[in-house]
C-alpha cells in the first residue's frame, strides 16, 4: 500500500499515512481539526543505463529474441575436413 503525506493548511502540522488506493483522502488535521492537504512528492523509480529494453536485464540463454540472421552475401564456413587413414595410424 502507498505511503501519502498531508499538511495542515492551518497549523503547519505534517505526516506521512499508508492508506490503500481505494481510501478517500484525509481532509481534517488530528491536531488542530483544520484543512488538510495532500503534499506530492518525487516518483522513488529511477532508470539507469544504457538503454531501457526489455533485453536489457536478461540474460542470452533466457532471452526470447533469436540472433539476426547471418546475410545471404557472407561465406559460408568451409566443412571440416574428413579424417584420413594415414592420420589415424
Amino acid at each position: 500500500m502507498p505511503t501519502y503525506a498531508y499538511a495542515c493548511k492551518d497549523c503547519d502540522h505534517a505526516f506521512d499515512i499508508v492508506q490503500s488506493f481505494s481510501d478517500s483522502s484525509l481532509t481534517e488535521c488530528p491536531g488542530c481539526k483544520g484543512a488538510l492537504r495532500k503534499k506530492f512528492n518525487s516518483v522513488g523509480v529511477v532508470f539507469k543505463g544504457s538503454g531501457f529494453y526489455r533485453t536489457d536485464s536478461r540474460d542470452a540463454k533466457g532471452s526470447t529474441v533469436s540472433a539476426a540472421p547471418a546475410s545471404p552475401s557472407s561465406p559460408a564456413a568451409p566443412a571440416a575436413a574428413p579424417a584420413t587413414a594415414a592420420a589415424a595410424s
